[in-house]
């Protein structure tokens, strides 16, 4: 068995999958296995994998009805057979020496089930600096996880039994399901760094979930109320996700009434009155 398993999820990106591939198979720790599980693409993914020479180095998974990434992820999990698991974007690309110097770090850090990197990212083209808010730490994050994501799938490892035991990623979410999950996650458990830039995410494209799915706020408050009702949270942890929920839900209640829409004003402004006593 591997120790190591890289899923790689996609949809409609047969262009940008070759490149995400091609930046696995490079790398310089061999102890793996690539699966990439396509998401009932209607393009040409399979035949551009066959076409590159990339199967069958690589396990190829298709899902016969487009379910979303989450599922896409849990299922090359449910295939995986490595103790540790690494995702990939298929619009991302890994430096040769990610994995080498992850489970390096790993070997002198062994008390983590779960590290990331550091990453470098471009915007149509061009190196951009992520804004400080996004700078990334180690250790117990659970308080800066509620304000954003703070880990980045493509750069993360994470211990196969962690990634079950925390329950894999909700399905039902059509967005912001990173977020979700390391919420279960970072109430427990430290988050590793490598501090090495060994990932660059490319962004601006047309069909990335920030620019398809609207509201995504609304996602992520659904998130702090499913692990407040979890029992998770430790009554520290619990007045933390509590303000956390008061002020996203106040400012989304606030965008709703902008945009006109009542309902949802009244909603989301009951929560963050709920929520903010």
């Amino acid at each position: 068995m591997p120790l190591l398993s890289v899923v790689i999820p996609t949809f409609n990106r047969a262009a940008l999958l070759i490149r995400a591939v091609g930046s696995v198979l490079d790398q310089t720790m061999r102890d793996f296995e690539c699966i990439v599980v396509d998401d009932a693409s209607a393009d040409t993914t399979s035949e551009e994998l066959e076409a590159h020479g990339l199967l069958p180095s690589v396990k190829f998974i298709r899902l016969p009805l487009h379910r979303g990434v989450s599922a896409a992820r849990n299922a090359g999990v449910s295939a995986a057979s490595g103790a540790w698991i690494a995702f990939l974007d298929s619009d991302d690309q890994w430096h040769a020496r990610k994995l080498e110097k992850q489970m390096a770090w790993h070997e002198s850090n062994p008390g983590f089930r779960i590290f990331q990197t550091r990453e470098i990212w471009v915007r149509r083209g061009i190196r951009v600096n992520p804004p400080a808010t996004h700078e990334k730490s180690q250790g117990h994050i659970f308080d800066q996880s509620l304000a954003r994501c703070m880990v980045t799938p493509s750069s993360v490892v994470i211990d196969t039994e962690l990634f079950a035991e925390a329950g894999g990623f909700n399905e039902s979410l059509p967005a912001c399901e990173d977020y979700d999950l390391w919420l279960r996650i970072t109430c427990r458990y430290p988050v590793g760094l490598v501090d090495e830039y060994l990932l660059t995410r490319f962004g601006g494209h047309a069909d990335q979930l920030s620019a398809t799915v609207p509201w995504l706020d609304r996602f992520r408050i659904r998130s702090i109320l499913d692990i407040l009702r979890s029992g998770r949270l430790s009554a520290a942890q619990a007045v933390l996700a509590r303000a956390a929920l008061a002020r996203k839900a106040l400012i989304f209640a606030n965008g709703c009434k902008k945009r006109g829409k009542q309902q949802e004003y009244e909603q989301y402004s009951q929560i963050a009155r709920d929520f903010g006593s």
